[in-house]
């Protein structure tokens, strides 16, 4: 079987002009894997929201309820940063959905990416930071609840710290959360990880990596988990808007690489999530996102022939 990817043309729904969130990367990360031949479109699964009942896994009803129907108030709206539309909410299902399905796809074929995902500043009662449902949460917890999995660990590189799900599952022992981002940045106050390991301004490739080294493969062996959900934020690039360390495309490549190898060397399935990213010159941005995606491809044919 091909890489499976997952991509759902909804990834994209209307914002004002000149909002600062990019939303446009989702369906050029799709463009630029098919025309760089990174894939083809035969390796592109469809997702589907989730039923209501999957997202209150982690989240509350009221908080479901109220973002489905566009009750929530404006304090709460601005803390999420994003517009309410009906769009928006269909789009934020979807983009769980397909990281839902990238994890259960991660346990048949051993390595499966979304195109979107990882939502990590959604907490069980509200949304933070361009993130209203937590998908790595939801996709972890439902696993779990299903009994396909009993171990799940979550690697978050993206560059600020997933304190939302920190948060969620800080007294589940099934999910041991890792969170590799740059101390002073957002969000002000954080959470705590299982293992938080917070870098310095101006980190750059080597050391970024090295650090990484010293963590990851004992993390394997310690929580031997049934699935590694990773979120692949590219915001540490040096040209990120905010992202305050310094790595370079080269060094994200290397970072997925060794990401993925170490997992999959060692038999651990992996579901990659794209997280965040952040720059003015959008092609940049989406071909940074698009290094999971030229990684993940020659790891998974390495390891399947």
């Amino acid at each position: 079987m091909e890489l499976p990817l997952i991509y759902h043309p909804d990834y994209v729904a209307p914002l004002p002009e000149g909002h600062r969130f990019p939303m446009p990367k989702f369906r050029q990360l799709y463009e630029l894997l098919l025309s760089d031949r990174v894939a083809e479109p035969n390796q592109f699964h469809l997702p589907e929201a989730p039923p209501q009942n999957w997202i209150e896994l982690v989240h509350t009803p009221d908080y479901v309820q109220a973002y489905y129907q566009g009750t929530l108030d404006a304090k709460a709206q601005r803390r999420i940063g994003l517009p309410w539309s009906p769009a928006l909410v269909n789009r934020t299902c979807v983009a769980v959905g397909g990281t839902i399905l990238a994890a259960k796809l991660a346990l048949q074929c051993g390595l499966a990416c979304n195109t979107a995902g990882g939502t990590h500043h959604a907490f069980p009662s509200y949304g933070s930071g361009f993130c209203i449902f937590n998908d790595l949460a939801i996709a972890a917890r439902l696993l779990c609840h299903l009994g396909v999995v009993q171990k799940v660990l979550v690697v978050d590189l993206d560059v600020h710290q997933g304190d939302g799900t920190a948060l969620i599952f800080q007294a589940d022992p099934a999910v041991f959360t890792f969170s590799m981002h740059c101390e002073v940045n957002f969000p002000g106050t954080k959470q705590q990880s299982d293992l938080d390991v917070p870098l310095p301004v101006g980190m750059e490739d080597d050391e970024y990596l090295q650090t990484l080294a010293a963590y990851l493969p004992d993390l394997l062996t310690q929580v031997q988990p049934d699935l590694v959900l990773y979120d692949a934020g590219v915001d540490p690039h040096v040209g990120d808007r905010l992202g305050k360390l310094a790595l370079t495309n080269t060094g994200l490549f290397r970072r997925e690489m060794q990401v993925l190898t170490t997992c999959l060397t060692q038999g651990y399935p992996v579901a990659c999530v794209i997280g965040g990213g952040y720059a003015e010159d959008m092609s940049a941005l989406v071909y940074r996102h698009s290094l999971l995606h030229r990684a993940a491809t020659e790891v998974y044919y390495h390891y399947r022939l």
